[in-house]
């Protein structure tokens, strides 16, 4: 197995495992294919940090134009450090504290999506303790039934995010007698791992009659955020080609004078990244098989959070005969597995696994549950490869940490 011109032996040889390694040649095709796919809509692709927030990824995706949505000051801080223009960030999400919006005041972001009315009375308050006016987009939650994991959908009446078209009209009265924000976008966002086009276009026709009553209204709408969640083929999903997604979208949206932003994180880094481990041991339980690894849950929470298929495959493919086994790592805990009664490689201990479509939420969710040191990322280009984060050491997993001195008394 090879990551473009780089056997993932090697790297593994070199610096130990587990380890996620990322391709930059794939990370690049993916934002060019995207965005010429919009090439004849006024867009502005905002990569949605939370799928992957290293900074040699974010760098990349802002040398190629990029725009970035966030959802904390820790990704717009991040952002900002890799060279994303403050005019290009879109800060979404649910919970922003004061200090948070402070900060994207500061820098002069692009919009703010807000999620509930007293969100946006605090967004107003806080500008004018700085003496600005806060671009704002209301999330407008269209009722739309993504077709996705319960955990990921986010545009029903029942999810957390967003508000319902009736409300959003009271919004965006209340906004227009705000001092210090002004109302530019609308905003939504239906959920994650969307394989179908239909929902994208349902969400769109109710949010073209909220932009069409608002203009009616007097209120200038130049944004329509329609957030991200296209999916990815981990197993056997068959995603809408990126055009005809963007069809669907250009469709609806011919003849409106508007400036559409889109924000894919999962379809640009999924697929372009790999968790590599190392097999442990094989272990028969009788009526189970295992194959012990050393990446766990904690390394890769998708499989336990949401029952999420990875496939696995050997890294040297040599001719191998099949077990059922689950593939486990070393975390005390039965959840504590990458893949359930899986057919595989009849791998031994020493053998490397690797841990397919794993460069979207992958590293950003890890922890070090158990102790356990965060793993290693590393980025290949063309024959190169290079460690984009090192690998935490038992030093790093107490740093921060202090005894109070009442434990000596």
């Amino acid at each position: 197995m090879f990551c473009e011109d780089v056997p993932v032996q090697h790297i593994a040889d070199e610096i130990g495992t587990p380890f996620y390694l990322y391709s930059h040649a794939t990370l690049k095709r993916h934002f060019q294919a995207f965005s010429k796919a919009f090439a004849g809509i006024d867009h502005l692709i905002c990569y949605s940090a939370k799928a992957n927030t290293n900074q040699a990824v974010l760098k990349l995706f802002a040398g190629l134009g990029c725009g970035l949505d966030i959802v904390s000051g820790g990704e717009l801080y991040r952002g900002l450090k890799s060279g994303f223009a403050p005019q290009r960030v879109v800060y979404s999400g649910v919970g922003k504290s004061s200090a948070e919006i402070d900060y994207a005041l500061e820098q002069d972001i692009l919009m703010f999506n807000a999620e509930s009315l007293l969100e946006l009375e605090l967004i107003n308050e806080r500008a004018g303790r700085l003496n600005k006016v806060a671009p704002v987009a209301i999330r407008v939650n269209p009722d739309v039934d993504a077709k996705t994991h319960p955990y990921i959908s986010t545009g029903l009446k029942k999810n957390k995010f967003g508000i319902n078209t009736e409300a959003a009209l009271e919004g965006y009265r209340t906004a227009a007698r705000l001092e210090h924000v002004e109302a530019i976008g609308v905003a939504c966002h239906i959920g994650s791992q969307i394989t179908e086009s239909d929902p994208f276009e349902d969400a769109l026709k109710s949010l073209k009659i909220l932009i069409e009553e608002l203009k009616q209204r007097g209120i200038d709408i130049q944004y329509l955020d329609m957030g991200g969640g296209l999916g990815i083929t981990y197993a056997d999903e068959k995603p809408p080609p990126i055009h005809e997604y963007a069809d669907t979208i250009m469709k609806q949206l011919k003849g409106m004078d508007i400036k559409l932003v889109l924000e894919p994180g999962r379809v640009f880094v999924g697929n372009a990244g790999i968790l590599v481990t190392k097999v442990l041991f094989r272990k028969s339980g009788g009526a189970k098989n295992f194959v012990i690894v050393d990446a766990g849950m904690n390394d890769l929470m998708r499989p336990t959070l949401y029952n999420a298929f990875h496939a696995i495959e050997p890294v040297l493919n040599s001719r191998r005969d099949l077990i059922v086994a689950d593939v486990v790592g070393p975390i005390c805990e039965s959840s504590d597995f990458l893949a359930v009664d899986r057919s595989i490689a009849a791998v031994d201990g020493g053998d490397l696994l690797a841990v397919m479509s794993a460069g979207a939420y992958g590293f950003v969710m890890s922890s070090s549950y158990c102790s356990r040191p965060r793993v290693a990322e590393v980025m290949v280009k063309d024959d190169r490869f290079h460690v984009v984060k090192a690998r935490e050491s038992y030093e790093d997993l107490i740093r921060g940490e202090t005894v109070p001195p009442f434990l000596d008394e």
